[in-house]
């Protein structure tokens, strides 16, 4: 059985939205410029002819990457969750104990991350250091810069 995926309903319509954009508009674009393409003649010397094909390449490849993905969705209603505990949807603000910043990072998934946005994928080492933590725990979490603490000062689910 393959593994589920969980996302927000938010995460799931961006990979819709990608999806049908490669269908209904990237893909009929490429095969049009192969088209034209094979128009020009000679293909083993024609750029324009493995450029579209190559980008006909990506596409399918992503086309079956976001079919799979969309059909192991686990979509998780955010609204509905709540409470005090450091789980899958949940807005967690911390402190840097070092530098005494404070963040705010929400959990989502994967193909939902954007540290610049605020949402760390769950798949991430401080959303697994933080999954089952609640207000005034720390945490320590190995980054590429060494060891940081958090201390965890709030968690909400809207």
């Amino acid at each position: 059985m393959s593994q589920r995926i969980p996302m927000t309903s938010e995460g799931l319509t961006t990979l819709e939205d990608e999806l049908r954009h490669l269908r209904n508009t990237a893909r009929p674009e490429v095969i049009r410029a192969i088209a034209q393409a094979r128009e020009h003649g000679d293909l083993s010397e024609n750029a324009e002819y493995h450029a579209a094909r190559d980008r006909q390449s990506f596409i399918e490849g992503r086309v079956s990457e976001l079919e799979d993905k969309i059909s192991r969705a686990e979509v998780i209603d955010v609204s509905k969750l709540s409470g005090k505990i450091v789980k899958f949807g949940a807005k967690v603000s911390l402190i840097d104990e070092d530098t005494e910043q404070k963040l705010i990072y929400q959990i989502v998934g994967q193909d939902e991350a954007d540290v610049k946005r605020g949402r760390i994928a769950i798949t991430s080492p401080l959303a697994r250091a933080l999954i089952g933590k609640t207000v005034g725990d720390s945490v320590e979490v190995n980054t590429p810069k060494g060891e940081k603490a958090y201390e965890i000062t709030r968690v909400r689910f809207r």
